[in-house]
């Protein structure tokens, strides 16, 4: 039993992350290395400091107060030696602005049921819930485990949002408390999977095919992030569409547009592979739409 994990961020009044209103719980951590990553700050499973330029106003209380020297002002432009940083918090805390963000907080599932209790009569008003998303929940699965458990004492209506890479048993650990996943599905092709995923999508297909055949399909909404190039190709489109008319009971697909969210990767000092994609046209959006209302599958862009 693990009573404490890693969260970035808690996000009220959620919409678009299952159904009803809802508040979504972002753990951080995540073995998948996707090129679009619209979450970069859930990737490092260690809390990390975002800076926000726009925000600065070259105090530079940050760098006199800064235990390791890690935070600098070189030609005037303010810097993170990312090596030398901590992530202790004291140039966020010290900053007046807030250009400085602690990313990842503990928390234990005690306080985590106490904020998510604070929102128990929109879920009763509007049939939402909780969502878990990241990051990648399964990684932190026992604390997962745990958050799920204590909502469901409490009758709270309960989703997984995952990218489904994470050991078969570690899944199964979680099913009985989980009511809906939203479960990611990318690139068909194994090869071209650990090129812009990072891994490999074998143990994603057969976990996915574990629920199906579980009796949970009816209980997946597969997730199909649109990048243009990479995933809205004809070759892939056809590979995930003789997987997903394999699947017993899979009966949706949400299409999420790609966006580009290279702000957030230089707040964090990271690099951005994705500087000149944009986001697919309605036309192609509609096209993938058709391929899988053909197979069956409700479709929601």
């Amino acid at each position: 039993m693990v009573n404490s994990g890693l969260i970035f961020d808690i996000k009220r009044f959620a919409v678009h992350d299952g159904p009803g209103i809802r508040t979504t719980v972002f753990l951080k951590g995540c073995p998948l290395r996707c090129w679009w990553c619209h979450n970069p700050e859930g990737i490092s499973c260690a809390s990390e400091v975002m800076f926000f330029t726009y925000k600065c106003i070259e105090c530079r209380t940050c760098a006199g107060i800064c235990p390791t020297g890690a935070v600098t002002f070189e030609s005037g432009m303010h810097h993170i030696d990312r090596q030398k940083c901590t992530a202790c918090g004291i140039c966020s805390e010290a900053c007046p602005t807030g250009a400085l963000k602690l990313v990842g907080r503990m928390i234990t599932v005690e306080e985590l049921m106490q904020e998510l209790e604070k929102d128990i009569l929109l879920y009763d008003n509007s049939g939402g819930g909780v969502t878990f998303s990241g990051g990648e929940p399964l990684s932190q699965h026992r604390f997962l485990k745990e958050a799920l458990k204590e909502c469901k004492k409490r009758f709270l209506h309960t989703v997984l949002d995952t990218s489904g890479y994470a050991p078969v048993e570690v899944l199964s650990s979680v099913l009985d408390y989980v009511d809906l996943f939203l479960f990611d599905l990318k690139l068909a092709d194994d090869e071209e999977h650990r090129k812009y995923i990072g891994v490999s999508n074998v143990q994603i297909k057969e976990n996915l095919r574990m629920l199906a055949d579980t009796g949970r399909g009816g209980d997946v909404i597969l997730r199909f992030p649109v990048i243009p190039g990479i995933t809205d190709t004809e070759r892939n489109i056809g590979g995930l569409l003789e997987f997903v008319a394999s699947l017993k009971d899979i009966r949706r697909i949400d299409l999420l547009p790609f966006h580009d969210v290279s702000e957030k990767y230089s707040r964090l000092g990271r690099e951005y592979k994705m500087p000149a994609c944009s986001a697919p046209d309605a036309e192609r959006l509609n096209h993938i739409k058709d391929c899988f209302e053909g197979i069956g599958i409700g479709v929601k862009i």
